[in-house]
């Protein structure tokens, strides 16, 4: 049976509610979105074709700022798995102390199958559909999967051009040359690295000397695997939506990053050293750190006794279900949850939003100085908190970030 992303993002705060006593009304407000904006995207294809697509914009909270979030285009997209991300954004955006709240996007649609013009088009409708729930001071929104700077550009022109201004703050990685922020592309990856860092020295383990799998070779698993790589670490495997390649002795990543950055796929690299893994197989190699930075509900009760690693460091958001973390804790395995590890990029991707409304911009060393402060002080807090209730990683950042937003819901009120 298909598992249900917003389903496991309710059953979350429900453990969360439990075990930190949150008034039941207050529960029942944040297992509920704002609002959600389902639009239909007619396009006009190459061949002179008309095609219809479905797109999404959801904000799950804005009680503490306006709402942030990627969009996603990808043919498995639907409503509840874009409710599900927005929901993981507010307590991302919350768990680091910003003054932002959560949302997502997303379009059903296979990018692949569209020429350049194609998504541009696709774009920038999409983008006079919900034009009227985005902006600065609204909702900010960013890549995720299948987007990349060049369409967060097309939506800042859309946005711009219907306001009569330039208005590079409504969207956030951007290309530099138009209000991006150096440092955004690699944020989140940048983010895994520091936090992954701090919990090796807190359970006294030498980052290098620590074995590597990761699912997912794109921005964020691309990014992590070339940092542990330059560490020192063996990475034994990694994977794309094609396959995964494993090697014993480790993997050569800067090889294999130079070949997927060419936009071929790793079933094509040929190393009679290296071994195709299945999906499956890859998830249940035996290893140090596990780094899920594909899709959501990869780690579930059916494979969770299987894992055999030390920590599992999500780099997606919702890898691992509220079922398989109870398995996966059992068995002595740290998760460090995607709302942690994974924040670097809503982190920078907030840098870049001040950047843009003061047009002030800077240096790459005062970004990554800032990210480090900023995830770590996060970290430090929820492992405190997890020893100190002997809890998971994960109930102890929603203790967190949960708190925040029930404080502000407490001291706001509803209206009327």
């Amino acid at each position: 049976m298909e598992i249900n992303p917003y389903d496991v993002a309710k059953a979350q705060i429900e453990i969360v509610a439990k075990e930190m006593g949150l008034d039941k009304n207050t529960t029942q407000y944040l297992k509920r979105i704002e609002r959600a904006l389902i639009v239909s995207i007619p396009i006009t294809m190459d061949d002179g074709s008309v095609q219809i697509f479905e797109g999404y914009r959801v904000h799950h909270s804005t009680v503490r700022g306006p709402g942030k979030g990627g969009i996603r285009y990808s043919p498995e997209v639907n409503l509840d798995e874009v409710k599900a991300l927005a929901t993981w954004m507010t307590w991302k955006s919350s768990l680091l102390n910003l003054p932002l709240g959560g949302a997502k996007g997303g379009v059903r649609v296979d990018p692949r199958k569209l020429s350049m013009k194609e998504l541009e088009r696709l774009t920038r409708r999409y983008t006079a559909e919900i034009i009227n729930i985005i902006g600065p001071d609204i909702d900010i929104p960013a890549p995720d999967v299948n987007t990349n700077s060049q369409i967060m550009a097309w939506i800042m022109d859309v946005y711009s051009m219907q306001k009569g201004r330039s208005i590079p703050g409504v969207v956030t990685g951007k290309p530099i040359e138009i209000g991006g922020s150096v440092g955004r592309e690699p944020a989140t990856g940048m983010g895994l690295y520091f936090v992954l860092k701090a919990l090796c020295g807190k359970l006294d383990l030498s980052l290098k000397e620590q074995s590597i799998v990761i699912q997912g070779f794109g921005n964020v698993g691309g990014t992590i695997s070339e940092l542990l790589y330059n560490e020192g670490c063996k990475i034994l495997a990694v994977s794309d939506i094609s396959t995964g390649i494993f090697c014993k002795d480790g993997l050569d990543i800067e090889k294999l990053l130079k070949w997927v950055k060419e936009g071929k796929y790793l079933k094509d690299y040929k190393d009679s050293s290296y071994n195709f893994l299945t999906n499956e197989e890859l998830l249940t190699t035996k290893c140090d750190v596990l780094v899920p930075a594909a899709i959501e509900n990869q780690i579930t009760e059916k494979n969770a006794d299987k894992i055999q690693c030390k920590i599992v460091l999500e780099g997606a958001n919702g890898p691992t279900t509220p079922e398989a973390d109870k398995i996966l804790y059992s068995k002595g395995i740290h998760v460090v949850p995607d709302i942690l590890a994974n924040s670097g990029g809503v982190c920078v991707s907030y840098f870049e939003y001040i950047q843009d409304i003061h047009s002030y911009f800077w240096k790459l060393d005062r970004i990554n100085q800032e990210l480090e402060r900023i995830i770590l002080e996060a970290f430090e807090e929820t492992y405190k908190i997890s020893v100190e209730r002997k809890i998971p990683l994960r109930t102890a950042a929603y203790i967190i970030a949960v708190s925040r937003v029930a404080k502000a819901i407490e001291l706001r009120g509803f209206f009327p």
